[in-house]
């Protein structure tokens, strides 16, 4: 998959949302989704999206849904903008864009604090409560998006494949690993399927710009239901890393995933079984080596959509790191496995 050409909004996409041009300001974020913070011709504070061919057009039926059944809650969440004639979505030159409004705050790359883990955890397990009585059927679907052993897979038939890549010899020795690895994980019991945000990594919550207090979650074309062990586990493995992921120096923060879970007890309380809250170190961990057999096998496959060309002198080379990266923090996480069953036992008792 190649990475989608960076052109500028195109003006009958600007005419159609009756935007000012010359506010349009590309943000850092938005890999997947490129995205640009813009101005409407009355002044609002719109955000402006390219989105990827990865998702249909009616995952913006997904995130109206949702987020309509947000703000019936009392939750602060992006909305849709229509176009003028009142479409939740433009299809142009083949390309679809979406407008939605801006939440004003600021996106981390990383936690810097107890404080600010303990408010993510707050407002997962209020979006978490939030959504589960919308009774709604999802468009867009991505199947198999947490199936562990799929993946693993995946990465044994690209070692069978790709035998004769260039950097075979020094991606074979991380696959046996993350194999290895992969082998040990303890089974996740099978719970109930809740709806979830999906890909609830760090950059995905928005923070007030003056405290450490979090505001939402925005990037909602992955909502969909799975096992809340999952869900926390993809994010814990995100907030709890204060490195990049593709960093040598990634570890995995004790004082963060207690913050964390216990934010998220306060706000869910009464709201999950024994057993839900019971797997999610485990869920963390499983996460965790699940992400590094992907990258292992984008590394072999070099299939990635966005690696860091300022960085890496390929896809494969950026993979490798990003491999390396989470064979480190769950071995971090494997460490501590113990402790972190207690912890989370405890909040759950709180």
């Amino acid at each position: 998959m190649s990475v989608q050409q960076d052109i500028s909004p195109p003006e009958a996409v600007l005419e159609a949302y009756e935007l000012v041009r010359g506010s349009l300001a590309r943000a850092a974020s938005g890999l997947i989704n490129p995205t640009w913070f813009v101005q409407s011709r009355d002044g609002a504070a719109l955000v402006l999206q390219r989105v990827s061919s990865l998702f249909t057009a009616e995952v913006n039926m997904d995130i109206a849904a949702v987020t309509e059944h947000l703000a019936r809650k009392g939750m602060l969440t992006p909305r849709l903008v229509p176009t003028r004639t009142g479409e939740l979505w433009l299809e142009h030159d083949r390309t679809l864009w979406r407008v939605l409004t801006r939440i004003e705050g600021v996106c981390r790359d990383a936690l810097e604090s107890p404080a600010q883990a303990r408010a993510a955890g707050r407002v997962v397990a209020q979006f978490h409560r939030a959504v589960s009585d919308l009774s709604y059927t999802f468009r867009h679907r991505r199947p198999g998006v947490h199936d562990t052993p799929r993946h693993l897979r995946t990465l044994r038939d690209a070692l069978v494949e790709h035998r004769g890549h260039r950097h075979f010899d020094a991606i074979a020795p991380l696959a046996e690993r993350v194999l290895e690895t992969a082998a040990t994980l303890p089974p996740l019991p099978k719970t109930a399927e809740r709806i979830v945000h999906g890909d609830p990594k760090i950059s995905n919550l928005i923070f007030a710009r003056d405290s450490d207090r979090a505001l939402c979650l925005v990037d909602l074309d992955t909502v969909s239901r799975m096992a809340i062990a999952l869900e926390l586990g993809d994010a814990l493995r995100s907030w709890c890393n204060p490195a990049h992921e593709d960093a040598a120096s990634a570890r995995f923060d004790r004082p963060l995933f207690d913050a964390a879970i216990s934010g998220y007890a306060e706000a869910a309380e009464g709201f999950l079984t024994r057993e839900e809250w019971s797997a999610i170190p485990s869920g963390t961990l499983t996460i965790t080596v699940e992400l590094a057999s992907r990258f292992c096998a984008d590394a072999l496959r070099e299939s990635y959509f966005g690696w860091n060309r300022a960085r890496y002198e390929s896809s494969s080379a950026h993979n490798q790191a990003r491999t390396l990266g989470m064979l480190t923090l769950a071995a971090g996480i494997r460490a501590v496995l113990p402790a972190l069953e207690d912890a989370t036992a405890k909040a759950f008792d709180a």
